[in-house]
């Protein structure tokens, strides 16, 4: 019933008088073996497919109206609507009882639905109960006119109101084998006994698209197209040629593998996968380069995987081992780099990870990993310069933003690479005071201040003192009591006296220095009685910086302290400021006069103590600062060297993190409430609360990435194999010791062998 539907066009014209013939269709002789063949097994298999176009919105609407489940349904209701039609319009009751007999029951329409079919196909066609001769007679009028032989009206030759009722051009079956159905010439038909038992058997009634047209059209020139090709152009599909077999992924430019996923596969389910999939290559064609013929030897091909770093390559082998195909598991640069392999080599250093790490996790999992030789190469060529660049891009939009206040407080602090006296590299940071952002970040080299760790700092403070006076209209510089940095701000003679800008200090270090006095002097002989009160004194300290607005003010509740310890409250300028105290008390008092009172007398009206006391009045903290300091060792940790630009470049990857994440809000739970965390400090022995921040998102990262495949592919040449050194590295200025390194022969020569006073063997 499908094969009728497909041919289907209305409207109808009338049929003829006079009666069918047992005499069937010849068949089509421009038809090729091959499409005879592809018939045949299609009918065998009742493959059909039916092609209603932009009439399938009107073709839903009609089968949900009517209530029905099925296509297969609402095409049945179509051709019985046909049916009356057809008998309304004809006078010759044999004519009736024919097309009565054409139209078996079916329940379902074998093959491709209709709904699964969404060709381009226009063409509107009537109802089968909407058509009357009248209409027949115009359509036909106006199409009389047209030149149809010269230019072929598609979408108006298979439109169903130009079409006609026909026999299907089946050799199997012809109108003189139907059952007792009488002609108009009084004869009968005798039904097949095959027929009678096939309850789908349909008999090959069609319809003839453009049949209404007054000049007949000649399709056997035109080209026919294969049910394969149904739903694709024909003028663009060669089906003799298989598809061309792809080529390995170029990387061009950086969105082919920036943002793409990627994922851990395992070289039996990859072999599993090729294995199972048909290679369009049926004949291996390498040529012998001795005689130039094509090797010509067939499948199936046996498959092989090699690792290739971080890549995996399968290849199609055939009996006389030429490689047929080869494909590879990534993209790759030009010059045959792995992306994979590139993208693992930048990605250690933008995480923070490290190579030796990695490639530990890597072979405990049995995965391939990019050389350490190649990843330092790739390291040092393409990321340093580009981190650096970001950073200054970033670091101009912090600045402009500052440029616009009219008094800048900033936070300045150094950090050291290493645990010990042994550093060789110090950064400095600037951060500003409101916003809590990094504005400056400076890193020394040891080889640049003639190998002295000691003015590292100094050193640091002042590059970044010098560029931000330039930039920013610079009011206050808070650090910690660094005595090189405090000298720098002498009104007699340090080196910025006259710049204007105010010098403060730390308030948390100032707390600690003066814990650490107190304990030293606790440390002494009759003076332990001083560690009970270390905690209440560094407090007071604390409070009289908070409330105090002058330095006279700060002398005065500050020099109470030693009335306040011996028990005395009231005293004859002033008195204390607490109200009344517990009678049950956790320490004594200090016995006025005693070895300790002294002790803390001299520490608390120490003169050069006293002097910096006015840095202390503006209550400034470096605490984020040394949040920060924290941050770095995800970046670059003490326990590892670098060389100076990657340390730098691991440094202000730690700064991009840190401004880009700064203003995170804190997590909330689904009831709107805030998420805390509780933490235990070892050295206090205490526990501490905080609010746990939202997620990092890291969004700065893929234009990093970006950057980073950028400079590769319009690099214009491979990995270089010597890496080129900056002006400004401190590399320049030789090792870091200072001391030319002897040969390891002469090293073995020296060498002795502890406990037993005899050289190493040599081998």
């Amino acid at each position: 019933m499908a094969e009728q539907w497909r041919n289907l066009k209305f409207p109808i014209p009338p049929l003829p008088t006079t009666a069918y013939t047992s005499k069937t269709t010849k068949k089509r002789k421009t038809e090729t073996e091959k499409d005879v063949r592809k018939k045949e097994i299609d009918r065998a298999r009742n493959k059909t497919r039916v092609n209603i176009g932009v009439a399938f919105e009107r073709w839903r609407e009609l089968r949900d109206l009517k209530g029905f489940k099925i296509d297969a349904d609402l095409a049945i209701f179509l051709l019985d609507s046909y049916q009356a039609s057809s008998l309304a319009v004809t006078s010759t009751p044999s004519k009736r009882m024919r097309t009565t007999q054409l139209m078996p029951a079916f329940s379902t329409i074998v093959g491709e639905s209709l709904s699964d079919r969404e060709d381009d196909f226009s063409g509107e066609g009537l109802l089968f109960s909407e058509v009357d001769d009248n209409a027949i007679h115009t359509l036909e009028e106006s199409m009389s006119s047209l030149d149809l032989q010269d230019d072929i009206d598609e979408n108006a030759f298979n439109n169903i109101e130009n079409s006609f009722i026909d026999w299907a051009e089946d050799e199997t079956w012809s109108p003189g084998e139907e059952s007792d159905v009488s002609t108009s010439e009084g004869e009968t038909i005798e039904e097949s006994d095959d027929d009678d038992d096939d309850e789908d058997y349909v008999p090959p009634f069609c319809v003839r698209a453009g049949g209404a047209f007054a000049t007949k059209i000649c399709l056997e020139d035109l080209q026919t197209i294969s049910m394969e090709d149904t739903v694709h152009d024909s003028s663009d599909i060669e089906t003799s040629k298989p598809p061309p077999v792809p080529g390995a992924v170029q990387v061009d430019k950086e969105d082919i593998i920036v943002g793409q996923r990627a994922s851990i596969a395992y070289h039996v389910c990859l072999k599993q996968l090729a294995e199972y999939l048909l290679l369009p290559i049926s004949l291996c064609p390498k040529k012998d380069p001795l005689t130039s013929l094509e090797c010509g030897a067939p499948g199936p091909f046996h498959i092989q995987c090699k690792e290739r770093g971080t890549a995996v390559i399968l290849e199609w082998i055939c009996p006389n081992n030429h490689c047929v195909w080869q494909w590879n598991s990534q993209p790759t640069f030009k010059f045959g780099m792995q992306a994979g392999d590139f993208m693992l080599a930048t990605n250690i250093l933008l995480s923070g990870n490290n190579y030796a790490k990695i490639a530990l996790l890597f072979r405990f999992l049995n995965m391939g990993i990019v050389e350490r030789s190649n990843f330092f190469r790739i390291q040092d060529a393409y990321c340093p310069e580009i981190i650096k660049d970001f950073w200054h891009d970033k670091r101009a939009e912090v600045i402009s933003r500052l440029q616009s206040k009219d008094s800048v407080v900033v936070l300045a602090d150094g950090r050291m690479d290493s645990p010990g006296f042994c550093a060789q590299y110090c950064t400095y940071t600037v951060m500003e005071n409101d916003t809590k952002e990094i504005v400056s970040v400076v890193n020394i080299d040891k080889r640049e201040t003639q190998r002295t760790s000691v003015i590292m700092e100094k050193e640091g403070f002042i590059r970044s003192f010098e560029t931000l006076c330039q930039e920013v209209k610079l009011a206050e510089v808070c650090t910690d009591a660094h005595t090189q940095i405090s000298a720098l701000f002498n009104p007699n003679r340090g080196k910025f006296k006259d710049s204007g800008v105010l010098h403060t200090l730390d308030m948390w270090h100032g707390s600690k220095n003066l814990g650490k006095k107190i304990h030293a002097a606790g440390q002494l002989k009759g003076c332990s009685i001083l560690l009970q009160w270390s905690k209440d004194i560094c407090n007071h300290f604390w409070f009289c910086c908070k409330t105090a607005d002058s330095y006279q003010k700060f002398f005065d509740m500050w020099i109470g302290l030693l009335h306040h310890v011996t028990g005395e409250h009231e005293w004859a300028l002033d008195a204390c400021q607490h109200g009344p105290l517990d009678d049950e008390r956790d320490k004594e008092w200090i016995q006025k006069g005693s070895v300790a009172h002294k002790a803390l007398s001299e520490i608390i009206l120490n003169e050069r103590w006293l002097h910096q006391v006015p840095k202390y009045l503006h209550f400034r903290s470096t605490a984020e600062l040394e949040s920060y300091h924290n941050h770095i060792l995800m970046y670059a940790s003490k326990r590892f060297s670098f060389s100076p630009p990657v340390y730098e470049a691991r440094i202000l990857l730690a700064a991009l993190d840190y401004n880009h994440h700064v203003h995170r809000q804190p997590k909330r739970r689904r009831d709107g409430s805030l998420e805390y965390r509780k933490v235990f400090n070892k050295k206090s022995r205490k526990w501490s609360l905080y609010a746990v921040k939202e997620d990092k998102d890291y969004s700065y990262i893929q234009d990093l990435q970006r950057a980073v495949v950028r400079k590769r592919v319009s690099s214009g040449h491979g990995l270089p194999r010597v890496s080129q050194k900056r002006p400004d590295d401190p590399r320049q200025h030789g090792v870091l010791s200072g001391v030319p390194a002897p040969s390891i022969q002469e090293l073995l020569e020296k060498q002795v062998r502890r406990g037993l006073g005899t050289t190493l063997p040599q081998t």
